[in-house]
């Protein structure tokens, strides 16, 4: 049996997946295969030998340790795209509310309750939370991927004018696109027309604090940001200048931190931008699929760490070796192998910056001592024998 441990619930949509002739589901990491999880911080976890792969049900693998498992040979994978629906939908939300003033309005009526002729009130008071519509402004999104091509579409839809930036724009997402959505291979001239920017992109050494007082500059006074990536990718100190002197007239993020609490102009949501029932349906059933047939057949798909690779079987006895992206490594692969007289019916290899992965087919099951030779190579990391 092949254990799996579970990190956070899993919805059951993903766990009943796993065929439980073949699979144990459990909370228990110690020996276990695979792991699933959500939201919780895998940093400090030490993870045992037995363990091959972990699938991350979201987007964001900001709590798992990716260097320290690229080096233990263990693939991370997530779910791009599975609750890209459900984070669309805050976003248009997030619109609304960044114009509209709709959230103070709300904090602002509860105060009145005991009051007399509330009503009265109500209409002397209601000017204060006056806001533009959305329809006919500009809206600039920032990555084009899975969520921003949806929140694009959608905009486009509600009569807006969509400019988008990615510089790794794919050919899925580009497919998805409406050619209504002007492409822009500048951000500043994303920055300098729209009313609206929201941004949709990974964090990483390049994006970190990429909204800053440079960036303000460019754009418009009273421009309406809206952050449901994640919070690192706007500077805090910046943010709140360009709040403070008007230049940004609303930032809606959905990863509150403390210095952004109880700040005119600032919208903290506690981030559910993933959080329905779908799309907690949808990415576990997606990190079950992954971690199933990473364990089960080899395939990698969807992850942060490692090259991805399917490939249909066509022997019945694979060898998957995770191994560093040096030369050499396949000639030493392949004098392994023959030197037992086992024929490679067939070779896949791609790497991933520093890491790379290869799959062989083979005729038969190599010998222990084969596999040994095969671990100790110089530059291997792991070796699985499927």
């Amino acid at each position: 049996m092949i254990d799996i441990c579970t990190m956070n619930k899993i919805s059951a949509c993903g766990t009943d997946r796993l065929d439980p002739a073949v699979f144990t589901v459990t909370d228990t990491l110690e020996n276990a295969s695979g792991v699933m999880v959500r939201s919780a911080s895998l940093h400090e976890i030490s993870f045992p030998a037995s363990l091959y792969a972990i699938a991350r049900a979201g987007a964001g693998v900001n709590n798992i340790p990716l260097d320290a498992c690229s080096e233990q040979g263990i693939v991370v994978f997530n779910t791009p795209g599975a609750n890209a629906n459900a984070v669309k939908e805050l976003v248009l939300a997030g619109l609304f509310l960044a114009s509209r003033g709709v959230s103070e309005g709300i904090a602002w009526a509860k105060t009145l309750k005991g009051q007399p002729e509330v009503g009265k009130l109500v209409e002397k008071g209601k000017g204060q939370f006056v806001g533009p519509e959305i329809a006919g402004k500009k809206l600039g999104v920032i990555g084009l991927g899975a969520i921003g091509v949806l929140v694009a579409n959608a905009a486009l839809a509600l009569g807006m004018t969509v400019y988008g930036y990615d510089p790794y724009l794919s050919v899925r997402a580009a497919w998805n696109l409406s050619p209504a959505v002007h492409h822009v291979t500048d951000v500043k001239d994303l920055y300098a027309a729209c009313d609206y920017i929201s941004i949709h992109v990974p964090l990483n050494p390049e994006t970190r604090g990429m909204l800053n007082r440079d960036a303000f500059a460019c754009m418009k006074d009273g421009v309406r940001i809206l952050n449901f990536a994640r919070d690192s990718l706007v500077d805090s100190a910046d943010m709140l200048a360009a709040l403070d002197a008007g230049k940004v007239a609303c930032y809606v993020v959905d990863f509150p931190t403390e210095e952004m609490l109880d700040v005119p102009h600032v919208i903290a949501i506690p981030h559910l931008g993933a959080s329905t029932p779908e799309s907690e349906d949808n990415c576990a059933v997606m990190a079950a699929d992954e971690l199933a047939d990473y364990l089960l057949n080899g395939n990698i798909t969807h992850s942060v760490n490692y090259p991805d690779i399917s490939a249909p079987r066509i022997t019945a006895c694979r060898i998957c070796i995770l191994h560093k992206n040096v030369p050499n490594m396949l000639s030493g692969f392949s004098t392994h192998i023959s030197a037992e007289g086992i024929n490679i019916e067939a070779m896949v290899n791609r790497a991933r910056g520093a890491y790379a992965y290869t799959i062989l087919d083979v005729a038969s099951r190599p010998s222990e001592e084969t596999v040994r030779a095969l671990t100790a190579q110089e530059g291997v990391i792991r070796v699985r024998i499927l």
